[in-house]
């Protein structure tokens, strides 16, 4: 079905789920953009409710599939066909003049996808035997956890949990700046009383980032089960999460600043323990 007007009700519903996070909920659907993004999230056992494709903008993307191409991908794999819920996605086609009204942001491949929301939660989560967790507390910025996101996967983690989370998961800013790490890591979003209790029940180690009374981190044991948590970059972390640390650690701060954004901070963290799981494993 072809769309032309930007007040077509399918387009305004669309917006919506872009731009409310309080109507993302009340839907249960949430937006992807750009057919990375959209075969991570499939991949990841996501369900479509619908598609929205440019096709001159998918067919002039040098890097990505054609639109007949992707569309084909997706059927042979079984995901344009109707969910356990009986409804079969819809494919819309839209001008360029239109998708570049509904793109989040520009130079995407010209498709945009509505799909349905999962609920993720701690006893979802499959552990390896030594693993390695990072734990966001009060995250603020949804660009911030993207590149959490991304450094998570980079590294191997074996899930990201965000307590008592400012922003929702599937907020589109996250989604692009995680470039689909939202979807390859998993996720879950629950309260700090409930991720500290979910930590300790497995022997877990905490190891909470903060300046004062800490230890530098590379001269801290990461090469057994931990999670590393960190905190907001104006007030860090809450006494709740000091109190039930098992160790402080802290980056080295050498210039007139002590502060790093928290995406560096645990990439710097992650890759110390990828590190030090490294030697022991060739040692």
């Amino acid at each position: 079905m072809e769309i032309t007007s930007a007040q077509n009700p399918r387009i305004k519903h669309l917006l919506a789920l872009q731009q409310k996070s309080a109507f993302r909920r009340c839907e249960g659907l949430f937006v992807v953009e750009g057919q990375r993004e959209l075969e991570h999230c499939l991949a990841a056992g996501y369900e479509l409710d619908s598609i929205f494709l440019c096709p001159e903008i998918a067919s002039a993307a040098d890097t990505v599939k054609p639109v007949d191409e992707l569309l084909s991908s997706l059927s042979s794999s079984g995901l344009l066909v109707a969910s356990p819920l009986g409804s079969r996605p819809e494919i819309y086609t839209v001008p360029p003049a239109l998708y570049e009204k509904i793109a989040y942001r520009s130079g995407t491949e010209g498709v945009v996808a509505v799909v349905r929301q999962r609920s993720l939660s701690l006893a979802d989560l499959q552990l390896s035997d030594s693993p390695l967790i990072v734990v966001l507390e009060s995250v603020e910025k949804p660009g911030n956890l993207g590149a959490v996101l991304r450094s998570a996967d980079a590294a191997g983690a074996d899930a990201v949990i965000v307590c008592d989370a400012l922003t929702d998961l599937y907020n589109p800013n996250l989604i692009r700046s995680s470039i689909g790490a939202v979807f390859t890591v998993p996720t879950v979003a629950c309260s700090s009383e409930e991720c500290i209790a979910f930590l300790q029940e497995r022997h877990i180690r905490i190891l909470t980032a903060q300046l004062q009374d800490s230890s530098l981190y590379y001269d801290t044991d990461m090469s057994r089960g931990v999670a590393l948590v960190m905190g907001t970059e104006s007030t860090g972390l809450t006494r709740q999460w000091r109190q039930a640390a098992d160790a402080h650690i802290r980056i080295p701060m050498l210039g007139r600043l002590d502060s790093l954004n928290v995406s560096v901070s645990a990439a710097i963290l992650l890759f110390e323990a990828v590190r030090q799981r490294q030697l022991l494993n060739n040692g």
